[in-house]
């Protein structure tokens, strides 16, 4: 029998939106569900610094990627019958997932292994990954409005952009374009885009992807990202935990990207293993980890499933929204 726990919350009173499968539990699925997956294909997957292996990607993505597939399904039977209902004529549009969560916790290798596994399941062979990076305001805009400091918070994006590219998705446009960003320079790249052409399912990653709409000065909500999505996917980890994993990162960066005389920031390749700790640790203390409390971490109960990480970034639990 699967060991499934219905928490509640922390006052006791009210139960979960969530069914919770522990790491074993939610691994058994995947006997009902084979893939094939290799080491090379764990080399390509694989992010910077994270020990991810085989047994993780068969036990945990893999019937992920399974039931994901069962949701497109279900979707596209809901849209035949709405369009039938409607007396339209049938269109196929994009599965869209958003994958939310914090710098350095590991959403970035998700979005990709879920990208390889969807792309191998007959239901969904064309699958795109587009990050919100590329509609982060360029940096000349952000210091402008004196944004710089404020990267990777709701307000230095490009929203509107954005929510226009996900209802040209939505809406079964031919060609869809978004913009490049280069995490070399830190910025986005003049003159190039990418080119989304109705995918079977369309993955959309980023740290705000799950905000709520913001509210109109004379009353109201506007439209919020996650309107758009079919499924979300939260990579959930304790803050000290993802603290930790940026400075690892940081250290590693340091000696690899940062090393590049092109790197934005390269002025970080110089520093002694004290001073780049320290350093990782004033960013995460002014930015990345008062972005990650005050407008990434409160999103995750609007996940459709939270992905539950331990201290050495595996997996341990699985928590997914009841319909």
């Amino acid at each position: 029998m699967w060991r499934v726990t219905q928490r509640r919350e922390s006052n006791g009173s009210f139960p979960t939106p969530f069914v919770e499968l522990d790491r074993s539990a939610w691994s058994r699925l995947a006997k009902n569900h084979p893939l094939e997956i290799t080491a090379d294909d764990l080399t390509r997957l694989r992010g910077l610094d994270h020990p991810l292996n085989l047994g993780e990607v068969q036990e945990v993505y893999l019937p992920l990627s399974r039931l994901l597939t069962f949701y497109c399904e279900a979707v596209e039977q809901l849209h035949g019958v709405t369009s039938d209902f409607l007396m339209e004529r049938r269109q196929r549009t994009p599965f869209v997932i958003g994958v939310a969560g914090s710098v350095a916790v590991g959403k970035s290798t998700t979005s990709r292994i879920l990208r390889e596994l969807l792309s191998r399941w007959p239901s969904t062979p064309n699958v795109e990954l587009v990050t919100t990076d590329g509609f982060l305001l360029p940096n000349a805009e952000l210091r402008r409005r004196g944004l710089m400091h404020r990267k990777g918070f709701p307000e230095s994006y490009d929203r509107r952009a954005l929510l226009r590219f996900l209802a040209e998705v939505k809406g079964g446009r031919p060609e869809v374009s978004v913009p490049v960003y280069s995490h070399l320079s830190y910025d986005i790249v003049p003159g190039e885009r990418i080119v989304v052409r109705q995918p079977d399912v369309l993955i959309v990653e980023g740290l705000n992807v799950l905000g709520a709409p913001p509210v109109r000065p004379m009353g109201g909500t506007g439209m919020a990202v996650s309107d758009y999505f079919d499924f979300s996917v939260y990579v959930d980890a304790r803050v000290s935990h993802i603290e930790r994993w940026y400075v690892d990162r940081f250290l590693t960066l340091r000696a690899t990207a940062f090393a590049n005389p092109n790197a934005y920031f390269h002025r970080y390749a110089a520093l002694s293993d004290e001073e780049a700790v320290a350093t990782a640790l004033t960013i995460w203390e002014t930015i990345n980890g008062p972005n990650l409390v005050e407008n990434i971490l409160p999103t995750r109960q609007r996940a459709t499933l939270v992905i539950v990480k331990g201290e050495d970034h595996s997996v341990q639990k699985v928590r997914l929204r009841k319909l």
